[in-house]
């Protein structure tokens, strides 16, 4: 039988791998630690999220006598999202905009007459923060990838956005945006749906959020990139309040059947009372057509 020989040398090796099993022992608990509190982190963004999207019915005020399919589908394509990004993520995308738009000058005769008191530009490259926020729209809004350029659109306090219907030309089902600096009203009324989808070969509009303003001469093909008559009169509509630092996601039949517009201050009331808009910039992602 082979005895053993035990001197400081191999104490000092046997410590040495007792010492590295309970190092591997802790490394592996704290790894399943921090498995575990990212699991349930996730769990709890994914349950925050959900929850946010659940309590917007407060944030839509539906106007005249809707049908009940019309509404049922216009809830379910008219998405709001509140706080989708936090008052940090706000400033952060401000301070990577903001140098470049402080330059531009507030336009307030535009050749449609769409909009007023506006400055816009669009940005591919962002900062890498920056970029998870926007990747963090792509995945709650949009079931494929995002056009690379981003809107982003500047509005003065006394700024307006005249009904429309973007044109089809330059953008897809899903039009998605982020609401820096102000709470604001958009309306939304309904019109006849199957004059916005348009073709390549029917639009000559050259951006997505402007088009051109209809005559009564005008053929009906003319009249796809439009701004339609969007009245309220013997009419349904919705008035959405959008809170600063939400997302709203417009698709499908609140994409293609209601023109949109951001209320001024003189008419920018929810449930009779009076929200007041600042500057608003709107960041604008948009799949392709």
């Amino acid at each position: 039988m082979c005895k053993l020989f035990i001197n400081k040398q191999n104490l000092r090796v046997f410590s040495g791998l007792r010492a590295n099993y309970k190092f591997k022992k802790l490394l592996n608990e704290w790894v399943n630690v921090n498995l575990r509190i990212r699991n349930a982190s996730s769990l709890e963004s994914a349950t925050a999220l959900d929850n946010k999207e659940k309590s917007v019915d407060n944030l839509i005020e539906f106007n005249g006598k809707w049908p009940t399919d019309e509404q049922k589908n216009f809830v379910k394509d008219l998405r709001i999202i509140k706080d989708f990004i936090s008052e940090e993520e706000e400033s952060k995308l401000f301070e990577e905009i903001e140098p470049y738009m402080k330059r531009l000058h507030y336009e307030f005769d535009h050749w449609d007459d769409a909009i007023h008191g506006f400055r816009e530009t669009e940005r591919k490259q962002w900062y890498p923060h920056n970029r998870q926020i926007l990747e963090r729209v792509r995945q709650v809004a949009f079931d494929g990838a995002i056009m690379p350029y981003v809107h982003i659109l500047d509005l003065a306090e006394k700024g307006v956005i005249k009904p429309h219907v973007d044109s089809t030309r330059y953008c897809g089902t899903t039009i998605s945006g982020m609401s820096l600096l102000s709470n604001c009203v958009m309306r939304l009324i309904r019109v006849d749906e199957t004059k916005y989808r348009q073709t390549a070969q029917d639009s000559e509009t050259t951006d997505c959020d402007k088009t051109k303003p209809a005559t009564q001469n005008e053929s009906t093909d003319d009249s796809y990139r439009n701004q339609p008559k969007a009245t309220i009169e013997n009419n349904f509509y919705a008035d959405v309040l959008l809170p600063r630092r939400s997302l709203y996601i417009m698709s499908h039949s609140s994409r293609y059947n209601f023109t949109h517009e951001i209320l001024s201050n003189e008419f920018s009331k929810f449930n009779g009372q009076p929200i007041r808009k600042g500057r608003r910039i709107s960041i604008i992602c948009r799949n392709e057509p």
